[in-house]
């Protein structure tokens, strides 16, 4: 019995930081950068997002395979966002969504010297 109880604890304590790893919130958009050129084979064009949450700056990029229009998220708007890991979600206020992963964190104090 004393072992049921001991598993269903740690069982308890690995759940809740495996949700404590989600991030959401809003955030502005600092920037929108194009992140590749688009050729023969790969088509679509990748953006890195950049914004800031909780004393870090993040950069995340799209997928080769996703399709954006950069126009639906204006640089210093506000927008929703869920971090997973190194997977973000963006909604912008007209309901347009993008997916990205992460490829930089920094800081926020380092980023201003």
């Amino acid at each position: 019995m004393h072992r049921f109880h001991v598993a269903l604890i740690v069982l308890l304590l690995c759940s809740l930081s495996l949700s404590a790893a989600k991030i959401k919130g809003t955030t502005t958009l600092k920037d929108l950068q194009p992140a590749n050129t688009p050729d023969k084979n790969n088509k679509k064009q990748m953006y890195d997002f950049m914004f800031a949450n909780a004393g870090n700056s993040y950069t995340c990029r799209t997928d080769r395979d996703d399709k954006l229009k950069a126009t639906d998220f204006v640089v210093g708007d506000t927008l929703k966002f869920e971090i997973d890991g190194d997977k973000v979600k963006f909604k912008n206020a007209s309901g347009k969504e993008a997916k990205c992963t992460v490829v930089r964190v920094e800081k926020e104090d380092a980023a201003a010297k």
